[in-house]
């Protein structure tokens, strides 16, 4: 299967590329991204004969649908990875809530958060064809919480690679940092920037496509990539706990095949509602797709309205940080898979130069058939958080909004919804505290022991260990010193 490019080609790209071409070079023509010519159909035959399948049984059978270009063996590695979970046999459970609402917990990696499901994966099969090629790669990654420390867990130590790490200072959880700042990988740059993570990933896109970057890379001959999610390598792997959550409600006898469900996902830079919408096209029966927003809810105005506004709008921090976002990638892929790349283009490059755009009757019509959204503030939030613990259910901040748009949403309550658990309570304990316990102040490690004593439940060693590392990473800069940065870096 080949790669083709969102806002059209540019006489200077390849029109189409392959899956490795995509992922080792995720930037496209006119600054868009890559996305697939076609997608298999995975429809009921595909569902009823990987009903007991193993994740990673469902993930190849995806993977070759998608005929990518990786080696078998490669492949077979990579998934392998997915042992290393808290239950090799069942990394993605799938926990009932309510009667009509399941939890898909997509955190139980070895960084906590749901980025590890396609990171682990991703970081192997990259450094694996960088090997195979004799390359080097520098790797950039642009964090609001949960990438940054995935991608350094991955990424660390492999042959042919380097990560520079961007994350907003101030701008991310108390744990999420020291997972950053503590890693001691010989080839890893984690540097704080004084912004916020719109920053962080407009220094990224701008660094991908930046000749003279790429020129002096070129000099020392180092190739560029990315690991956030406007690599399809990323968004291939999302795909998959989509359709092993709807397999997991079918063992679970809470739907049959066939029956529709919603889908309900926590959104920032958009990534894991793709993966959803793919799944969706693929043949996943899902009624539709349910984004849950923060206070920085463009989204919402977007999926309701049509408008994609920025002119008068800064990132408002929020309890729920990594979705603390205004300018979400993802968005484009859907808008090239509904009206085509020369729609596409125009729309992103009034973004860019105006920071708004609209959509037309006829758009948003298309959109609200397969979207609905709303937003959660911080104390609806953290009223949901204590109503699920209520019912036996710790869960923490972001998980917590998808429970708004689950109340207001869905046209057809008779329905099943599959919301998408994105972190673990222990990367957000403070939020989790005071909303179980009304405590105010407490430092991570107080709010890890306070909640951890309420809810019966230990603290995982790999976050325990954090406040015992020592500092290793302490660069912090402004936006106008990351190219300086990256390259001394690189010069060492």
């Amino acid at each position: 299967m080949n790669f083709i490019e969102t806002r059209g080609n540019d006489g200077k790209n390849p029109i189409e590329v392959t899956f490795s071409e995509a992922i080792l070079s995720p930037m496209s023509s006119f600054g868009g991204l890559y996305a697939p010519k076609t997608l298999p159909k995975l429809g009921e035959e595909f569902l009823r004969a990987h009903l007991h399948a193993s994740y990673k049984e469902v993930a190849k059978a995806i993977l070759e649908a998608f005929e990518i270009d990786i080696d078998s063996k490669i492949v077979d590695q990579a998934l392998a990875l997915y042992d290393r979970f808290d239950d090799p046999q069942d990394p993605v459970p799938v926990v009932k809530l309510y009667e009509d609402l399941y939890i898909s917990e997509l955190y139980h990696g070895p960084t906590r958060a749901f980025k590890d499901m396609a990171i682990q994966p991703f970081g192997l099969i990259l450094s694996s064809l960088a090997q195979q090629r004799n390359e080097e790669y520098l790797i950039l990654a642009a964090t609001s919480g949960d990438t940054g420390p995935a991608t350094l867990e991955s990424f660390k130590n492999r042959a042919n690679v380097r990560v520079a790490c961007l994350y907003p200072d101030g701008g991310t959880s108390d744990v999420q940092r020291l997972q950053m700042v503590t890693e001691d990988g010989r080839n890893l740059k984690v540097i704080g920037i004084r912004g916020d993570f719109d920053d962080a990933q407009n220094a990224l896109k701008t660094l991908l496509v930046s000749e003279k970057f790429n020129q002096t890379l070129e000099q020392q001959q180092i190739h560029l990539s990315a690991a956030n999610s406007v690599n399809f390598g990323r968004i291939i792997f999302q795909t998959i706990y989509h359709i092993y959550s709807y397999l997991a409600l079918v063992r679970q006898d809470a739907i049959e095949i066939g029956e529709k469900v919603y889908l309900d996902v926590p959104s920032g830079n958009f990534g894991n509602a793709l993966g959803g919408y793919y799944a969706m096209k693929m043949g996943l029966p899902v009624e539709q797709i349910l984004i849950a927003s923060n206070r920085n809810n463009v989204l919402t105005k977007l999926i309701r309205e049509g408008i994609y506004d920025l002119r008068h709008l800064h990132v408002v921090p929020t309890t729920s940080p990594a979705m603390d976002i205004l300018k979400s990638s993802n968005v484009e892929r859907v808008l090239f898979d509904l009206f085509g790349a020369e729609r596409t283009k125009a729309l992103m490059r009034q973004l860019d130069q105006e920071k708004y755009y609209e959509l037309t009757a006829e758009e948003l019509a298309q959109l609200q058939s397969i979207f609905a959204a709303d937003y959660c503030d911080d104390d609806e939030g953290k009223a949901y958080i204590k109503q699920a613990f209520e019912q036996g259910y710790l869960m923490e901040p972001h998980t917590a909004t998808c429970l708004k748009p689950y109340e207001t949403s869905r046209a057809k309550p008779e329905l099943k919804t599959i919301a998408y658990s994105t972190a673990e309570w222990t990367k957000f304990s403070p939020t989790v505290a005071n909303a179980l316990t009304g405590e105010e102040d407490a430092t991570d490690l107080e709010a890890l022991q306070s909640v951890s004593k309420l809810a019966g439940i230990e603290v995982p060693p790999q976050i325990q260990k954090l406040f015992t590392l020592p500092i290793v990473q302490d660069t912090v800069i402004d936006k106008t010193e990351i190219e300086p940065t990256i390259i001394d870096f690189l010069a060492h």
